[in-house]
């Protein structure tokens, strides 16, 4: 009922009103999140330590963003499953996915502090230190890493205290350590003259704290109860949230090769340069802090409007889904064109708040960096827009297609090649030129997102399934008996079968009509709802399955399922159904396969394809339907253990269902 009133409000309601309503939380999410990571620098560098402490701090960055990237990936992957356990009312899975997830996090950490510690300084070294910088990067970086433990575990729970529907509980932890950093900062800094220490003090401080709060919430869950036996590693149940946090992982270490890769030059082409290689870092890594506020405000807004956009899409209501990318778009384009106004106007306000003020060739530099470096940075904030809004609308591919076009494919190569040519022509101009890397960059990503968003709403409507969904789908009630459950694989002649079976014994067969309820049940499109196999990319299909609109989908019909199931005896074509049904006691799993010469020709048969088209239509319906039952169980698709019978039906449609019909009278 919740459910229903929601995606009623999502489909009905003022887009603006939604977007405001959704995207504020979010925005301030995020901006407590950043603060961790500017709070230090901005003392830091209105300190004694100037913008060699602020350069300290930058090349320690990028090591924990590697951190948060492995907490990230468990806690947003446990995250997942857990939303996707609350749909099937599945209270065992979840916590032990979880535990392990707390488990593999804690055992991470403590591997990533061993090896950090054992090799500090060469890593350091690679990351852009200095003469000058290392002895402070080291002390700060020795503080944090003795916290690492906390830090990971603090960003991996957040993650599921927010899907266990309790997100003010993970702002407040958030935000009382951002708090108190802020507070602890100048006292250990000026106060009590502790310098890069005392920064990194009040960090590891406010991080233990955030901990702490999030670690006391895991005894009062809503929706799960952890034990001791929840933390022990379940490998087998926690690969499917493994694959659901991927795309969070990818995200994160796309900004640890950026980073290194500029720290990496900017050490080169500074140290032969007036600035040096300490300016130069400084710079960039207070850039790349004021950069992640604004990206953090568009990330909110599209963020906000996900849930608008993957209802709607599901809902095939296409003026929705127009309407609220129109305003997201407007919201984006209204950022970005407010910070390229103030970085190009006034660049100096915003540079003197991380201080330094003093150094003529660190504000020259910096100027130019907030300038020329950030001159497009209204092109980046829409890259960014395009990427979360495919992933919002189920296009994870072409969601990663225009994010790394920008960061990894252009970004790091223009960021190599466009200082070396400079510095070959005249030597100390590669540190200035490397600048115009971002802008170049900038301008292929927008390219590319403009096109993939031009050729999206340009197809967002056309196709059409092979196989109609009925309109008119009802459960028929029936008698107490056996459910046969039919999975196959493509051109095998599964549904003759199933219907041959159901026929025989005088009960209904569902395949189309699950998808028919579960549409009606949720108020999505049925042909989007039926089509989720033939629809998720032949990449990343477990992203395209997590998506909160897919989650809906798959949710409804496994409820629709249960529900056919409590009707009585039938039999249920596709859709993992014997995975959904694994504690009802009277079901017959079956799989129906063939030879692939046999499906080849059936395909070519059924659909009038060319032998060329039928076999790529096989790998890629077959692909889709184990990604599917993947995705949702822990057992494998056509895993012959899995089932009571597999039959190759080469030998016949009528004997194949007379095997399962034997079958049935056998087990009385």
């Amino acid at each position: 009922m919740e459910q229903a009133m929601q995606n009623r409000m999502l489909g009905e309601e003022k887009i603006s009103k939604l977007l405001v309503k959704f995207s504020i939380p979010c925005i301030l999410s995020l901006l407590i999140s950043a603060l961790y990571n500017i709070v230090d620098q901005i003392f830091v560098g209105n300190s004694a330590l100037g913008y060699l402490g602020n350069a300290a701090t930058g090349i320690v960055f990028p090591i924990l963003i590697i951190a948060q990237a492995f907490a990230w990936c468990v806690g947003d992957g446990c995250a997942a499953y857990l939303s996707i356990c609350q749909g099937k009312k599945d209270t065992q899975n979840a916590h032990r996915c979880i535990g392990t997830g707390i488990t593999l996090t804690l055992i991470l950490s403590i591997v990533m502090l061993v090896l950090c510690a054992v090799w500090k300084q060469p890593l350091l070294r690679v990351f852009g230190a200095s003469d000058q910088t290392l002895g402070m990067a080291a002390e700060y970086f020795t503080i944090v890493l003795s916290f690492f433990p906390a830090f990971m575990l603090m960003n991996m729970m957040n993650a599921v205290i927010r899907a266990d529907g309790s997100p003010a509980v993970s702002m407040a932890s958030m935000s009382l350590g951002a708090i108190l950093n802020i507070i602890l900062d100048p006292v250990f800094i000026f106060g009590l003259d502790r310098g890069i220490a005392g920064a990194a003090w009040a960090t590891v401080i406010g991080q233990s704290v955030s901990f702490l709060v999030s670690a006391l919430y895991f005894f009062r869950t809503k929706s799960f109860r952890l034990e001791k036996k929840s933390f022990m590693p379940q490998f087998p149940i926690f690969s499917n949230a493994l694959k659901l946090g991927a795309s969070s992982f990818i995200t994160q270490m796309s900004i640890v090769v950026i980073s290194l890769t500029c720290n990496i030059m900017l050490a080169k082409y500074g140290a032969a340069s007036v600035y040096g290689q300490d300016i130069p870092i400084s710079v960039i890594s207070i850039e790349t802090k004021v950069f992640t506020i604004v990206i953090n405000i568009v990330v909110g807004i599209v963020l906000g409007g996900q849930p608008i956009l993957g209802y709607n899409y599901g809902a095939k209501k296409y003026d929705r889904v127009r309407e609220t990318y129109r305003a997201i778009l407007i919201a984006t384009l209204a950022v970005g064109v407010a910070s390229t106004l103030v970085f190009e106007i006034c660049p100096q306000a915003v540079i003197n708040i991380f201080g330094s003020g003093n150094d003529a060739l660190y504000l020259e530099y910096a100027t130019r960096t907030f300038r020329i470096f950030l001159s497009l940075v209204v092109f980046t904030c829409l890259v960014k827009m395009s990427s979360i809004f495919f992933q919002a609308v189920g296009k994870p591919v072409v969601a990663v297609i225009a994010s790394l076009t920008r960061d990894i494919v252009c970004f790091v190569p223009l960021v190599i090649l466009i200082p070396s040519i400079f510095e070959r022509n005249q030597a100390g101009s590669g540190i200035n030129a490397l600048l115009f890397a971002a802008p170049a960059a900038d301008v292929i990503g927008m390219i590319v997102a403009v096109c993939l968003t031009v050729r999206y709403f340009k197809t967002m409507e056309s196709g059409e399934g092979r196989e109609p969904v009925p309109e008119n789908a009802v459960i028929r009630p029936s008698h107490r008996g056996v459910i046969v459950t039919i999975a196959r694989e493509h051109g095998s002649c599964g549904k003759r079968i199933a219907r041959l079976v159901a026929e025989r014994m005088g009960v209904a067969c569902y395949y189309k009509e699950m998808t028919a309820l579960a549409a009606l049940e949720i108020g999505l499109d049925r042909r989007f709802v039926s089509d989720i196999n033939e629809n998720a990319p032949e990449a990343l299909r477990s992203l395209y399955l997590s998506t909160d609109v897919v989650q809906q989908a798959i949710v409804a019909q496994e409820q629709i399922i249960r529900r056919i199931a409590d009707s009585g005896s039938c039999v249920i074509v596709g859709r993992a159904a014997d995975c959904v049904l694994s504690d009802y006691p009277d079901v017959v799993r079956v799989f129906i396969h063939a030879p692939k010469e046999y499906r080849v020709k059936k395909v070519m048969e059924m659909y009038g394809d060319t032998e060329d088209e039928a076999q790529k239509s096989i790998g890629r319906s077959d692909a889709a339907r184990a990604s599917y039952y993947n995705s949702i169980s822990s057992g494998k698709w056509g895993d012959p253990h899995g089932y009571h019978l597999c039959i190759d039906s080469s030998c016949g449609v009528d004997a194949a269902a007379g095997m399962i019909c034997d079958y049935i009278n056998l087990r009385g």
